[in-house]
């Protein structure tokens, strides 16, 4: 059986004025109990070059999600719905609120 590889869907990398970087990363994969969408992917929000929020799907790990120094299962909808959540933990982050129980 031939072997399918992962094709990249998005590659994504911003600095802002700050200097913290977001990156956003995304493949078409074959659909497995990995992977039950078809997708890997890894969004990250980068200070000083540590990750301070992050949703990813890494392998042997179910969807998860890194806030606060804080990994969470996460429930992945759609990239749509993954852009919202990161967006509004960076806002969360820049405003200084990281309680985990606000969310």
């Amino acid at each position: 059986m031939p072997t399918i590889k992962a094709k990249l869907l998005i590659h994504r990398k911003e600095r802002n004025a700050e200097g913290h970087i977001t990156e956003l990363k995304a493949w078409i994969v074959p659909v497995t109990e990995h992977t039950p969408n078809g997708l890997k992917y890894s969004v990250v929000y980068i200070v000083n070059g540590i990750r301070v929020v992050g949703y990813d799907n890494e392998r042997g790990k179910v969807d998860h999600r890194h806030f606060a120094g804080v990994e969470t299962p996460y429930t992945f909808i759609n990239m749509a719905q993954l852009i919202a959540e990161i967006n509004a933990d960076v806002t969360r982050y820049l405003e200084g609120d990281d309680n985990e129980s606000d969310l």
